[in-house]
């Protein structure tokens, strides 16, 4: 299996936290449970068959994907091919930094895989095209940072009053109140919730409460533990009972059938 990865520098590493390549993924599975983890990303399937996205429960094909999509921030877990027999080019958007490249509200994208050029314009389509031509991966990644640089170049902006709020939420998930977090950003919680959903794609709260489910999710995979009132505790649960509803809404499964679940990569899990 080949795994690439590749950190943009400044300035698109303002919003994107990293591009991704892999190719040669052959797992005995065919079909993963991908997680809530709060990222938005753009994929480019270097392949021509397309890939599907299946109904939760029954695993029947419900969606059809091909060349170029965007995949929008999750409240819901989605089932995925399993990566067999694919070629992959990734741009994982740092969190709520995505909105933009886009020309929407990241709120009306939220649980949705939408082909790219709708959401962005035709000339991502153009880019698969020479990520297609350019053989060496370095290469790839070199020639994708310069396209978004050169096609976006006066698009992106930060919101510092979002950054703040979302590097509150992802560092402190157990210890925060919406009202503490309305408090040091300045704003109404009405028009923090706002702002949020437009850049983000959830509520403040909502995107909170995926990242106490991230966080704990962490100290299960790290520690394969049971202990899971310290868990919900130390992940900012009220207790056990929101610890485990919570786990099974973004998961689909109770955190002691997660840890008997096979699970190769962290927010993936196999399935079919």
């Amino acid at each position: 299996m080949i795994y690439k990865t590749y950190i943009p520098t400044f300035p698109l590493g303002q919003f994107v936290e990293s591009l991704v390549y892999f190719k040669g993924y052959n797992p005995e599975h065919t079909v993963d449970r991908f997680l809530p983890d709060g990222y938005t990303y753009i994929v480019f399937d270097l392949t021509d068959h397309p890939k599907y996205i299946y109904d939760n429960q029954t695993l029947k094909e419900i969606q059809s994907c091909r060349n170029v999509w965007f995949s929008g921030i999750r409240e819901k877990f989605i089932t995925i091919p399993s990566g067999r027999d694919s070629e992959m080019f990734i741009i994982n958007f740092k969190i709520g930094k995505a909105y933009p490249f886009v020309e929407m509200p990241m709120n009306e994208l939220t649980d949705c895989v939408v082909g790219g050029e709708l959401v962005m314009t035709q000339e991502v389509l153009n880019l698969r095209e020479k990520l297609l031509e350019i053989p060496a991966i370095e290469q790839k990644f070199i020639f994708a940072e310069q396209f978004f640089l050169n096609i976006f170049s006066k698009k992106p902006a930060a919101n510092p009053f979002v950054d703040f709020s979302v590097d509150l939420i992802m560092n402190h998930p157990h210890q925060l109140s919406m009202q503490y977090l309305s408090d040091k950003v300045g704003y109404s919680q009405k028009h923090l919730i706002k702002i949020f959903r437009e850049h983000v794609g959830l509520t403040p709260k909502s995107f909170l409460k995926i990242m106490r489910f991230q966080k704990a999710l962490k100290e299960i995979e790290t520690n394969r533990t049971a202990r899971w009132t310290q868990i919900a505790y130390e992940s900012g649960y009220y207790d056990q009972a929101h610890f485990i509803n919570d786990f099974k809404d973004f998961s689909g499964f109770t955190p002691s059938q997660f840890l008997r679940q096979q699970s190769e990569f962290s927010n993936y899990i196999a399935v079919g």
